[in-house]
């Protein structure tokens, strides 16, 4: 029998939005549906792959990150968590100017609520790569930012149901993958002070799950 050769890892991000609530942090989650190819029926941040798209810069966005992939994957995790729950996060900013050409759902969103996109505001705090015998498998870069600079109305999906901001001190209302608890344990070091400056790899030796750290970050 030929034995297959991996999956090659599809690069992905996910972003963990964090904010104080009546009772104390919350955490935004939702459920992936049942019928979903990855993940189903669990607990996630919002996030997705990353598209060709996400490597031209939006209208509106400020300068500075002079790392065109990197920025390409704060971009993703921005854009699919607009297309998951609805939110944008960004600051106020100049007016932008006359699109060039038509804007992108997420540019019209962040257009219509007068903000400007923020990737700045997005900090890496880990990294995690499925395990080989996955059919789909990601290398997924898990971004914290603080809910307060999150606008819009938060919206359930076909991909993402049962959204809603979550305390963190408490269970999960349902199950949650071993990867999404240890980089919610990430964001909150990164939320507290004490993570360390190069964010660890999750990652997988057969059925074992390990962590590396002092990996190269992006």
């Amino acid at each position: 029998m030929t034995k297959k050769n991996p999956v090659r890892p599809r690069d992905a991000a996910s972003l963990i939005l964090l904010r104080e609530g009546e009772s104390g942090l919350e955490v935004l989650i939702g459920r992936r549906g049942k019928g979903a190819r990855f993940m189903p029926g669990r607990y996630v941040f919002p996030g997705g792959r990353v598209n060709t798209e996400d490597a031209r810069p939006w209208a509106g966005e400020p300068g500075g990150d002079k790392a065109k992939r990197f920025l390409a994957l704060k971009r993703a995790a921005l854009r699919e968590t607009f297309e998951e729950t609805g939110l944008v996060v960004g600051e106020q900013g100049a007016p932008p100017g006359e699109a060039k050409g038509a804007l992108s759902p997420i540019e019209a969103a962040y257009r219509a609520l007068g903000l400007a996109p923020a990737p700045a505001l997005l900090r890496l705090v880990g990294r995690a790569i499925t395990p080989v015998a996955s059919p789909i498998r990601f290398h997924a870069r898990f971004f914290v930012a603080d809910g307060r600079f999150a606008a819009g109305e938060l919206a359930p999906c076909e991909e993402l149901d049962d959204l809603h901001w979550h305390p963190v001190e408490g269970e999960p209302p349902g199950t949650m993958q071993n990867v999404t608890r240890f980089m919610l344990s990430c964001a909150l070091e990164a939320w507290r002070g004490t993570l360390p400056a190069t964010p660890p790899l999750y990652w997988h030796r057969g059925r074992r799950s390990l962590v590396r750290h002092g990996t190269k970050a992006r």
